[in-house]
């Protein structure tokens, strides 16, 4: 063994004892501030806020089918990192481990996100990504222990492998050649370091107001029920402080040339574990692959499905613009007109209207 294996072999060693080292037991420290989810209706969901998302300091964990729109809420998150001056000195970084984030980043958000947009870590001059679940908790460590805020995007939890599995792949392969059978399994590693490591590093993250956020894929249970299922283990939903699940409602066409063509899908996306106040609820969002989420569009439709905006024949009443027409035409007057900051404070009010009358009123027990 060469000098150089032992000393990586050294260093691995106490990382990870650092990582399953017990940590001591601290009052539950308050965010500082929220990193919106660029989605009123989504933000409005997680905090009765309508400019507030994902808390600071804290992890969430999001699972959705396919095409449901989860790498573009996790783009979009960071996106707003971008405008948002509470975020000005924080690493962005995308841990591409699908590499199914292959966006014009530029176009499709902002120049700042495709300039401060980093990969976990560096080989050389090129950007690497987390392969096993043993690299995306070193590169958590890495980060934690420099004591620079960031926002970390794991995409996703089921594209990581484990050094465990590797290794017995090697063992399959070479029994194999030999003519001879391998033992054992190592389908539930992922699970267990999970559990070991994800609670000290979601301990860390109040230090410097990080947010961490893992993407996982659905999978069909093919057991009993026809509810979906999720791998990696208890420890993914038991740390998050918010926990989503998204699918797919609907796909949503447009007649072109007198054929209805494919433009986009209304995500349902349900918030299904609430840290913050201990609501659950689930809201509606078109996403277009050319435009990313529709937050003016699934404001609007929240409005008149809401019957907060009346309809008149075709045309939607928009009281506070004093604006009437068509939802395209609406949709077109507020953005031609910067109004959206006043269309997510309309959302805000009729959430909250609803919200109060949603509550029981009883005495206080205390």
């Amino acid at each position: 063994m060469t000098k150089e294996v032992k000393l990586a072999k050294t260093a691995k060693k106490e990382v990870e004892e650092t990582l399953t080292k017990k940590s001591i037991v601290k009052a539950v420290t308050p965010s500082k501030f929220y990193l919106s989810t660029g989605c009123t209706l989504l933000n409005l969901a997680c905090t009765g806020r309508p400019n507030d998302g994902f808390p600071s300091g804290k992890y969430t964990y999001i699972v959705g089918d396919t095409r449901s729109g989860k790498t573009f809420l996790c783009m979009t998150c960071l996106a707003e990192a971008t405008i948002d001056s509470d975020f000005d000195d924080y690493h962005l970084i995308l841990d591409n481990v699908e590499d199914g984030c292959n966006f014009d980043i530029e176009g499709l958000f902002n120049k700042k996100l495709a300039d401060r947009l980093e990969p976990p870590a560096w080989d050389g001059d090129k950007p690497s990504y987390s392969r096993t679940i043993q690299e995306f908790y070193y590169n958590m460590h890495n980060l934690l222990e420099k004591g620079e805020p960031f926002v970390y995007v794991l995409d996703s939890m089921d594209g990581l492998t484990t050094d465990e599995s590797t290794e017995h792949f090697d063992d399959m392969k070479d029994a194999h050649e030999q003519g001879k059978e391998a033992g054992g399994s190592y389908l539930t590693e992922k699970a267990r370091i999970n559990s070991e490591y994800l609670n000290n590093v979601v301990r860390k993250l109040p230090e410097t107001n990080s947010i961490l956020i893992i993407v996982s894929q659905t999978r069909d249970n093919l057991g009993m029920g026809a509810k979906k299922k999720r791998s990696g283990g208890n420890a993914l939903p038991f740390y998050a402080t918010v926990e989503m699940w998204s699918k797919v409602k609907q796909t949503l066409t447009k007649t072109v040339k007198k054929k209805k063509r494919r433009v986009g899908v209304l995500s349902e996306v349900t918030v299904k574990k609430n840290r913050i106040n201990g609501k659950t609820d689930t809201v509606e969002v078109p996403i277009y692959p050319t435009h990313g989420f529709d937050d003016v569009g699934s404001c609007v439709d929240y409005l008149e499905n809401e019957k907060w905006w009346s309809k008149e024949k075709n045309s939607l009443v928009a009281t506070e613009f004093d604006k009437k027409g068509t939802k395209p035409a609406i949709i077109k007057y507020i953005e031609e007109n910067n109004l959206e900051p006043q269309l997510r404070e309309i959302v805000g009010q009729c959430w909250q209207e609803i919200a109060e009358a949603c509550a029981i009123e009883r005495k206080s027990k205390y």
